[in-house]
């Protein structure tokens, strides 16, 4: 007769006595005289033992049972109280004993209640989790779901929401800013009648696997803060933040997780739950709690009151809290509770899809941002080529009460980032060019990261080639003349206009490869990838000065970013200016003009010998502000110029008034330096100057400009 068996499986009950005796598997084996295989055997469920050898296993493990029933602490005692260890339940961390009181998760404040920030966390976070080995992409799937009525009933009673209320209630009644949001939240439900479950879902991911204590996935994400627990050097996070979006986005603070493991745990692998609930410090029932709670079975391991651990839990049990998974396939289901996103309610450019009678808050709109940021920041991650497949495939749908609302939206890379996804693919394809000379092609070269060595030294490691991608822009891209950069994982980092560039350039999309994304040719691809994931601050939407990369490298090392910086805008404006040869006056009624020497008693200078001011383009900025671009012809003869641009409206009557320069750059071939511009040795060199509204005498749109190109004041340059 074998042992009878409920609750958890044998299996995973035997592990755990085995822990809380700590009996390894050869001791159990030696203690019990069998082999140390047939240990292995009843862990793995292979088979289970005897009757006879059930009682034996008992006494050695001292578990006390009173029937087979009960076997291996299914109604266990602890010091307190008789616990249920089949049934989960909600376990609240004690007050602190010295006092001490948490009135929120400060991690959670690192971010903001966004569903964008949210889907780059989660997204990152699942990139990160990729099975590479099978070389398919991983899947998440965003799904909103507006409970209401009879549904959002049994939702409530599937978490045990009567037994959660009075810690709601207290927690809500507190001045902080978290008592007002789950005050908000708690208003919403009641007075509208609804909950929104916001679900992502990632299929082809690690999952939570490992201990519900010790070091692993499970307890980095369900027990800890601020422990990333990646490997590899292109992951995307390192400071384990990102999974605070999850409870910053819930105005309940409330959490539950569903995971298929790609490694089994306790003999198993399929619906492993576990909730986590993080309140602030509150008196509930004449006691202290300390702030986060845990849904699960009480643990008779734990020391002191029984402490909630993951279960196993059945199909009925799954679909109560709307945890179902599609599939088999490894990865996790995260269930954000009274999701809420309050970016979107100051958010314009969703504004126009918005159908009449549609709240702020609406599933609607939410899904619309989700889709958005998924395609601004992981386009590059969706795009495959050659014979790589894409690293990740994102989708979103919105339920009520479990009624299609919007049908699954497959986010599509070519859609939303058309020339930056034909970019990429085209060096995937290995199709790029060196010279863009045709509508449609992709121009590609290499710009150097110089790393360097880690410690505080100046030393140098050796050079990076990243690279760079150029093609021309399309309507639906936004912004044109930019350039994104990312790392290995192929999220977008960093998004920044391209600056001190004619006015007649063609508008272009540009991408920046670094680390492992340049290629698996790309020299020094590892130690890139490590420097510049510590030049990342928690957000990871740039590259510059952290206290991560000061500790790890010298505190000057952010400069060779700013030279990345640099170089790659020289590439980007080698491969988009072309030599310009346009009438002499520019256009409208701008109109270039040259006065050299003005006020200067010195010898004249031949007009053959003079700078001439060969283009000028102007246009008026939103603040009204000119931006003018000027291309100087600088004559042979070995004289070093020192040349200052002056703007001055053009009146039809009386002096021209003149206007101060905002910014004044060299572009090509000269630098400013204190006001003037100084050349290099070329013959042509073009500047760009925007002028500052502030100092317009006359309404821009009333006057035309004159530019006077003069000489500084004093000897030319030596």
């Amino acid at each position: 007769m074998e042992m009878a068996l409920s609750g958890d499986s044998f299996g995973p009950r035997l592990s755990r006595h085995m822990k809380e005796a700590g009996a390894s598997d050869a001791q159990l084996a030696e203690l019990l005289g069998v082999a140390p295989s047939l240990i292995a055997a009843w862990l793995d469920e292979r088979s289970t033992p005897s009757a006879e050898m059930s009682s034996k296993i008992h006494q050695v493990l001292g578990v006390s049972v009173g029937s087979e029933s009960e076997a291996f602490g299914e109604h266990e005692q602890d010091d307190d109280r008789s616990v249920d260890a089949s049934h989960p339940t909600w376990y609240h961390r004690p007050g602190h004993a010295d006092g001490g009181r948490e009135l929120g998760n400060a991690a959670a404040f690192a971010f903001d209640a966004d569903v964008s920030v949210l889907a780059r966390e989660t997204c990152q976070n699942s990139l990160d989790e990729r099975i590479i080995a099978n070389g398919r992409p991983v899947h998440v799937c965003y799904t909103l779901h507006e409970l209401t009525g009879e549904t959002l009933a049994r939702f409530r009673e599937a978490i045990q929401w009567d037994a959660l209320f009075p810690h709601y209630e207290a927690a809500a009644a507190q001045e902080q800013k978290v008592g007002r949001v789950i005050d908000a939240g708690l208003r919403d439900m009641y007075e509208r009648d609804r909950l929104v479950l916001l679900r992502v879902d990632d299929y082809n991911a690690a999952g939570l696997t490992g201990d519900d204590y010790d070091d692993g996935r499970f307890a980095a994400v369900v027990r800890r803060q601020l422990d990333s627990h990646k490997s590899g050097s292109s992951a995307g996070g390192s400071y384990g933040l990102g999974k605070a979006t999850l409870w910053a986005t819930s105005r309940l603070g409330l959490v539950l997780m569903n995971s298929t493991l790609s490694e089994p745990h306790e003999g198993r692998t399929e619906r492993r739950l576990i909730g986590r609930l993080d309140l602030p410090w509150r008196q509930v029932g004449g006691k202290a709690w300390a702030g986060p709670a845990w849904l699960g079975r009480p643990d008779p391991g734990s020391s002191g009151p029984a402490v909630a651990r993951s279960w196993w839990a059945d199909e009925e049990t799954v679909e109560a809290l709307h945890l179902q998974r599609e599939s088999g396939e490894p990865g996790t289901s995260f269930l954000i509770v009274a999701a809420h996103d309050v970016a979107s309610l100051l958010d314009d450019n969703v504004a126009p899809d918005t159908d009449e009678g549609e709240d702020d808050d609406s599933i609607q709109r939410m899904h619309r941002r989700l889709v958005r940021a998924l395609g601004k920041n992981f386009w590059a991650a969706m795009t495959g080529g050659g014979n790589r497949l894409p690293l990740l495939e994102a989708s979103v749908r919105t339920l009520r009460n479990g009624a299609v609302i919007i049908a699954e939206e497959r986010v599509d890379p070519t859609i939303t980032q058309p020339s930056r996804t034909r970019a990429l693919k085209a060096f995937l394809d290995g199709t790029t060019v060196e010279q863009l000379t045709e509508s449609g092609q992709v121009a590609a070269t290499i710009v150097p990261l110089n790393l360097p060595a880690r410690g505080s030294g100046r030393a140098s490691l050796g050079e990076h080639r990243a690279v760079l991608l150029v093609t021309d822009a399309e309507d639906a891209d936004g912004k044109p003349n930019r350039v994104v950069a990312m790392r290995g994982n192929r999220m977008t980092v960093r998004d920044s206009s391209v600056s001190g560039l004619p006015l007649s350039v063609n508008p272009f999309q540009a991408v920046l490869l670094t680390g492992d994304a340049a290629g698996a040719d790309a020299p020094f691809a590892t130690e890139a990838e490590e420097f510049l994931r510590a030049a990342e601050p928690p957000e990871h939407n740039k590259w510059g000065q952290t206290e991560e990369l000061t500790l790890a490298y010298s505190p000057s090392a952010y400069r060779r970013i700013n030279s990345l910086t640099r170089e790659t805008n020289a590439a980007i404006k080698k491969l988009v200016v072309r030599p310009k040869r346009r009438s002499k006056e520019g256009g409208g009624r701008l109109a270039p003009k040259l006065t050299v020497g003005a006020g200067n008693k010195r010898p004249r200078l031949l007009a053959a010998t003079l700078p001439v001011l060969e283009e000028l383009d102007a246009q008026v900025l939103d603040d009204g502000a000119w931006q003018v671009t000027g291309e100087i012809r600088i004559p042979a003869g070995g004289h070093v110029w020192r040349l200052v641009p002056v703007a001055k409206f053009d009146v039809r009557s009386g002096p021209r008034p003149t206007i101060a320069w905002a910014e004044l750059l060299g572009v090509d071939n000269c630098q400013v330096v204190d006001g003037t511009l100084r050349f290099d040795e070329a013959r042509t060199a073009t500047f760009l100057g925007i002028t500052d509204p502030t100092t317009h005498a006359v309404r821009t749109s009333l006057s035309g400009l004159v530019v006077e190109l003069r000489t500084g004041e004093g000897e030319s340059l030596s």
